[in-house]
Parts: structure tokens; C-alpha cells; sequence
């Protein structure tokens, strides 16, 4: 993403962002409450763990909507990167928690499954309707967010996944009055259990990678530096270092060992052209160069500290 792309980006949104977020955070604490209620009166565990998914993403949308908020605060002295990984650490946040919350509805469902209990389907059925109404309708708010951002991908697939749960638990329910299928209720757990995981894992992985100062992986390091070493007057290029700050932002540093003890504003000149043919190609938006000319350090390009 090119500069003007990404400031673009963060003033036209975030006012929509939030007013989305906080009506589905709205929304979701209703369906809660409706769920646990309904989950302990009707002994249904796939209400209850349909309930369970729904405050999961009550927190993990108030986490969202914070790092929306925070995003935009202005750098300073303390935070000179601002809060731009706001989002990146709320995503990796949901992700943790959604595998968390999926790995103890497994144990729940196991141990059911082995003595089903009878379960009051009217509430199930109910219920999961209410919760099908407003998660779509939640679903809806966020789609054109999900697909630029992180943050509002995994408040986004949280509500998905919670309406695809509940229309499970609605086929249960269906199942278990007509045809007293008790059993479905822990089969239906497991599902979405399952489900969960492996939504949450792929944002927890890529949310790690970012976290952990990882190349990106639009960005080719050694094709990088190759491509800058054909420049005239370069003679190796050393110490690098590239990383994503948040989706918007990747940050690239290295030395640069000349040939011949060039003036500041040769340097310049050559810097212009390596930011105009080099990094503009791989979105790079930020970069820090230091120049050297038969500097004493070691000229590995990756050097370990």
C-alpha cells in the first residue's frame, strides 16, 4: 500500500468501523444473555457453548473497537510508532482466545456425548433464531472492513462463525423435538469446536509473524539486495532488517558499503533512485538507510546481534 493509500485509509473508515462494532457489540451482549438463560433452562450445551462463542466475541469485538480507537492516537515521545500494532496485537488476542474457548467445548461435548441428557428444544430453536437474526445482521455491518484489515477480519469471522454455530444449533433443535436426536446437541459442539480452531489458527499464525518481526512475505530480502547492489557505487549491502509494523506499513533498514567515499548528495541521489526503482515496487513505505565506505562491521546480510 502506497502512502496516500494508507492515510486515505485510516481517516475515511474508522468513524463507520466503530458505529459497526459498537451496534454488533450491542447485538452480541443481547444474544448472550439470551444464550446462557436459555442454555441452563433447556440443559442444551450447544445453546450454552453457542452462548459462550458469543461473549468470546463480545470481548474480542470490544478489543477491536478499542484498537480501532487507539490506531488513531498521534505518536509522541513515549510511542513514536503511535499505536499502529493495535489492531495486529487485538487480532492475535481473538485468535488466542477463539482456540481457547473451542478446546474446553470439546471436553464438554465429549463427556456429554457419552451420557445425553434430555434437552428442552423449543428454547433451543428459539434461540438460536435470535441469535441467527443478529449475527447476520452483524455479519452484514462488517464485510467491506474484513477485507482491508486484520483487526476487523477477526472481529468479522468471529461473527460468522457464531452465525453458522447457531444455525447448527437451530437443525439440533429441530432434530431433537421431532425426532428426540439428544445426542446431536454434543455432535453440534464438537462442530463448531472444530470449526473455531481452525478459523482462529490461520489469524493466529499470521498475527504471530507480524508480532514477531517477521519478513513479510511479499517481501524477497535477497532479491532486494541483489537488485541494490547493481547501483552504481554500491558495493555490498548488509545488516538488514525488514518487518511489518501493522497491515498498512513495512519498514525496511540496512548499511550500505560504497566503493568510493561519495558526498552526502551523491548519496541522496543514488538513495532517490533505489526508493524510486527498488522499494516503491516491493510497497515498502518506510526505509532507513546508513551509508558507509570501508566502515569496520560485519557485512553479512542478515547479521545476528
Amino acid at each position: 500500500m502506497s502512502h496516500s493509500h494508507g492515510h486515505h485509509h485510516t481517516h475515511d473508515h474508522p468513524d463507520l468501523k466503530g458505529r459497526n462494532l459498537v451496534i454488533s457489540i450491542l447485538l452480541n451482549i443481547v444474544i448472550t444473555v439470551a444464550q446462557v438463560i436459555g442454555g441452563l433452562l433447556s440443559g442444551s450445551l450447544a445453546l450454552l457453548s453457542d452462548a459462550l462463542h458469543n461473549f468470546s466475541d463480545v470481548i474480542s469485538l470490544i478489543v477491536s473497537y478499542i484498537a480501532t480507537k487507539l490506531v488513531r492516537k498521534r505518536a509522541s515521545y513515549q510511542r513514536t510508532f503511535g499505536y499502529k500494532r493495535a489492531e495486529i496485537l487485538a487480532a492475535f488476542i481473538n485468535a488466542a482466545t477463539l482456540i481457547v474457548v473451542a478446546i474446553l467445548l470439546i471436553i464438554e461435548a465429549v463427556k456429554r456425548f457419552q451420557q445425553p441428557e434430555e434437552i428442552a428444544s423449543e428454547l433451543v430453536i428459539w434461540l438460536s433464531l435470535v441469535a441467527i437474526l443478529g449475527n447476520g445482521f452483524s455479519v452484514l455491518l462488517l464485510k467491506k472492513d474484513s477485507k482491508s484489515n486484520m483487526n476487523m477480519k477477526s472481529a468479522y469471522i468471529h461473527l460468522l462463525t457464531d452465525m453458522m454455530a447457531s444455525v447448527a444449533v437451530l437443525v439440533g433443535g429441530l432434530l431433537m423435538k421431532y425426532f428426540q436426536l439428544f445426542w446431536v446437541d454434543s455432535v453440534l459442539t464438537l462442530a463448531i469446536a472444530v470449526y473455531l480452531i481452525w478459523m482462529g489458527f490461520d489469524l493466529l499464525i499470521n498475527s504471530t509473524k507480524v508480532l514477531m518481526l517477521f519478513t513479510p512475505d511479499s517481501v524477497p530480502i535477497e532479491k532486494i539486495v541483489a537488485e541494490i547492489n547493481t547501483f552504481e557505487s554500491v558495493k555490498n549491502v548488509h545488516h538488514v532488517h525488514v518487518w511489518q509494523l501493522n497491515e498498512d506499513e513495512v519498514h525496511l533498514e540496512a548499511h550500505i558499503d560504497f566503493s568510493h567515499d561519495i558526498t552526502l548528495s551523491e548519496f541522496d541521489t543514488i538513495l532517490q533512485n533505489i526508493e524510486q526503482h527498488v522499494f516503491k515496487k516491493y510497497h515498502i513505505n518506510h526505509v532507513n538507510i546508513q551509508p558507509e565506505y570501508s566502515y569496520d562491521d560485519a557485512k553479512d546480510v542478515i547479521v545476528q546481534d
